[in-house]
């Protein structure tokens, strides 16, 4: 598939960035974890071995068990693109992460990023 580079690049060099973000503002790995199994479908186990496999964002999104059917309801602004405009559907996920990892960061609740 021809597209962004993102695309291809392994989920597992992103994630420790997601981890340090997090952690710079004083939140944790495991809430880091819980919104991407949130996002996803994935659990704990199922997380550890697509970063130990280290599969491109396009297997990891495509292998999801199953996208939360609320994560239409992740709306706003990451690294200047409004999320709900994203037209490619494995972009939009990829922002859709970003979303709720920069949501995290920002002290915002679980309770809140997790759409609840």
């Amino acid at each position: 598939m021809s597209g962004h580079r993102i695309f291809s690049t392994p989920f597992a060099v992103v994630y420790p960035m997601y981890v340090e973000k997090a952690k710079r503002k004083g939140r944790t790995q495991e809430e880091v974890d819980r919104v991407i199994c949130w996002l996803t479908g994935y659990d704990h186990a199922g997380l550890q071995l697509q970063i130990e496999q280290e599969a491109d964002f396009e297997t990891f999104f495509s292998q999801a068990p199953a996208m939360n059917p609320r994560s239409s309801l992740i709306k706003g602004v990451v690294c200047g693109v409004r999320v709900e405009e994203v037209a490619d559907p494995l972009m939009k996920k990829i922002r859709q992460l970003d979303k709720l990892v920069d949501e995290l960061a920002k002290g915002k609740s679980i309770e809140k990023i997790l759409r609840q």
